[in-house]
């Protein structure tokens, strides 16, 4: 005769049934951008870029930082396809770059939205008008373009703004109309090429915590940059290139490197 269990102990479970309770790891984020072994030679024989490996995870933000001539520039040029690696493969959402035709350049593009220092607005439109030019080139239906447009200028904070020509604003309310064209089509990844090389500290802060914001989004923000202070003080994932190559890819980095 079995000997009944003590009256606090509990029945033991099973391993199928024990698994089944165990919480799970939460899957890693999906590489929304990759290089591999990318090298980038111009016919006069110079190399920009060198053997770059690098993934960028969906939701990241990362400062991409180097001395002028590093390989910032090229890197960039290749995400948004304007130059194809001479070796190497670039993935934008696991698609090859290189291998796109022709006719598949405005989509993949349309994945990517991209501000400059200078801001390339067009001067004779407003606010209104500049956002919605980006989608009406991609024949988007109007009845769509109106509602799209009012809500990245209430995102960057330009509502107030919309009926106002370039000329009237200010540098930073010109750079945020930039963002706004830029974010219209919701794109998955979002670079920002010295963003904030034409404004003043004050006006500098407010364009990277509306980068934040658009991160917090969801958006995964590349940011090329030269501002030492702005990296070091959000301390967030730092890719540095010296002379073509990836010196250093640091997680929670600063400016410059800290042994």
């Amino acid at each position: 005769m079995v000997s009944p269990a003590p009256p606090d102990s509990k029945p033991s479970q099973s391993r199928a049934s024990q698994a089944a309770v165990t919480p799970t790891d939460p899957a890693p984020p999906r590489t929304i951008l990759a290089l591999e072994g990318v090298t980038k030679s111009y016919p006069s024989g110079t190399a920009a870029l060198r053997d770059v490996d690098l993934a960028i995870p969906e939701g990241d933000f990362v400062f991409l930082v180097g001395p002028s001539g590093a390989g910032k520039s090229t890197l960039i040029k290749l995400l948004i396809r304007d130059e194809v690696a001479t070796k190497g493969a670039v993935l934008l959402d696991g698609r090859d770059l290189a291998r796109l035709r022709r006719r598949e350049v405005p989509g993949i593009r349309r994945k990517i939205g991209i501000v400059f220092q200078d801001f390339k607005l067009l001067p004779h439109k407003s606010v209104r008008e500049n956002v919605a030019f980006a989608l009406e080139v991609t024949g988007r239906p109007r009845r769509d373009i109106g509602p799209a447009v009012d809500r990245v200028l209430r995102v960057v904070g330009l509502a107030a703004q919309a009926d106002q020509l370039p000329a009237q604003l200010s540098g930073g309310e010109q750079q945020r109309t930039a963002i706004a064209r830029a974010l219209v089509h919701d794109p998955r990844l979002f670079i920002a090429d010295e963003p904030t090389g034409n404004l003043d500290p004050l006006i500098s802060w407010e364009i990277i915590q509306l980068l934040l914001r658009i991160n917090e989004m969801g958006v995964t923000v590349l940011m090329a940059t030269h501002n030492a202070e702005v990296v070091t003080a959000l301390r967030k994932r730092v890719v540095a290139l010296e002379d073509g190559r990836v010196v250093r890819d640091q997680t929670a980095g600063a400016y410059h490197r800290e042994d």
